[in-house]
C-alpha cells in the first residue's frame, strides 16, 4: 500500500477542514446508525464516509454528492454486523470485491440503511433477509404487485489502496493532501457530549468515526474536527471537536483512496430501466456483481 510518508510535508495550517475547504464544502451527508433501530455499525459508517468525501474531492465538489451503501456493506462485507466491525475491514473487502469482479460498494439510491445484519435482532430486523444476495447489494421494484428484482449492474465505487495510520503528524498530512480518515475513539465521555472541545485522554477504543480537519482553540490549543454517526440532532449538527491527544483518537486510524465510481462525467453508467428487468441477476440465490 502506499504510504502516508510518500505524500508532501510542508508546513501545515492551523487551521483546516474538508466541510469548508476556500469556501467549498467537501464533506457530504452523514447517517444516524441508530435508527430505524439499534445497530453498532459504527465501524461502516465511519469508513464510508470518509471514502464518500475522498470521492467528492476527487470529483471538485461537482455534480450530486454520491452516497454509498452502508446497508451493502453490513449485507456482503464479513467486516462486521450490528454487533461491532472493523473500518479497516470495510476497505479491505471494497478492495478486494473491486479487484476481482469490477464493482465494489454500490450506493445508498439502491440499497438504502436499514440498521440490521443477519445475527441482529432489534426492531424489524428478525423479520428480514440480510443475507448476501442480489437483493440485498442493489435493488428495485417496479410497481404494485411486482416482486422487487436484485440487480446485476449498478452504481459503486470501488478502492485503489488503504492503509493505516496512527500520531498527528501522520493524520493531518493524510487529511490535509488525500481527505477525511476514520479512526477509533473512546466514546463514553461523548454519551454526554452537547457542545465544545472534548479534552479527556480516553481510554479502551470502542467506536468508529471519521476526521475531517482540525482546528486551534486560543486556550486548549489544536482540536480535531471529527464527524460522528449518531445525527444531526447530536452534538454540534452531528459533529464533535476533540483536542489534540484526547479520547484515544490517534492510535488506530484508516485510509482509502478511491479507484473508479459511477458518475455522469465518467459516462459509465449501465442504463437499467424502471423495473431493472434488463438489468437483473439471474440467480436471485447467488450474489453477481
Amino acid at each position: 500500500m502506499t504510504s502516508h510518508d510518500s505524500l508532501p510535508a510542508g508546513d501545515l495550517p492551523d487551521e483546516f477542514t474538508w466541510c469548508n475547504n476556500e469556501g467549498v464544502n467537501y464533506c457530504t451527508a452523514s447517517l444516524n446508525q441508530h435508527i430505524p433501530q439499534y445497530c453498532g455499525s459504527c465501524w461502516a459508517h465511519g469508513a464510508i464516509s470518509a471514502l464518500q468525501d475522498r470521492i467528492k474531492i476527487d470529483r471538485k465538489a461537482q455534480g450530486d454528492d454520491i452516497q454509498l451503501s452502508v446497508q451493502h456493506v453490513l449485507n456482503c462485507g464479513n467486516a462486521g454486523s450490528c454487533h461491532g466491525g472493523s473500518g479497516g475491514g470495510t476497505y479491505q473487502w471494497i478492495k478486494s470485491i473491486g479487484d476481482s469482479t469490477g464493482s465494489g460498494v454500490s450506493y445508498f439510491s439502491g440499497q438504502p440503511y436499514m440498521a440490521c445484519s443477519k445475527d441482529s435482532k432489534e426492531g424489524f430486523c428478525s423479520k428480514g433477509d440480510w443475507t448476501c444476495t442480489p437483493l440485498n447489494v442493489q435493488r428495485t421494484c417496479g410497481t404494485f404487485g411486482e416482486a422487487c428484482v436484485g440487480l446485476s449492474h449498478y452504481p459503486n465505487a470501488t478502492i485503489a489502496e488503504y492503509g493505516s495510520i496512527q500520531g498527528k503528524d501522520a493524520m493531518m498530512k493524510e487529511i490535509f493532501n488525500r481527505g477525511p480518515i476514520a479512526c477509533g475513539v473512546d466514546a463514553n465521555p461523548l454519551r454526554d457530549y452537547e457542545g465544545g472541545i472534548a479534552t479527556g485522554a480516553g481510554g479502551e477504543i470502542d467506536h468508529e468515526i471519521s476526521i475531517v480537519g482540525w482546528g486551534t482553540d486560543p486556550k486548549l490549543g489544536q482540536y480535531w474536527i471529527v464527524r460522528n454517526s449518531w445525527g444531526q440532532y447530536w452534538g454540534e449538527g452531528g459533529f464533535f471537536r476533540a483536542q489534540f491527544g484526547a479520547l484515544s483518537l490517534e492510535k488506530d486510524c484508516t485510509w482509502a483512496t478511491p479507484k473508479d465510481f459511477t458518475a455522469p462525467e465518467k459516462k459509465n453508467q449501465f442504463h437499467c430501466t424502471e423495473d431493472g428487468s434488463n438489468c437483473k441477476a439471474m440467480d436471485e440465490s447467488l450474489l453477481v456483481i
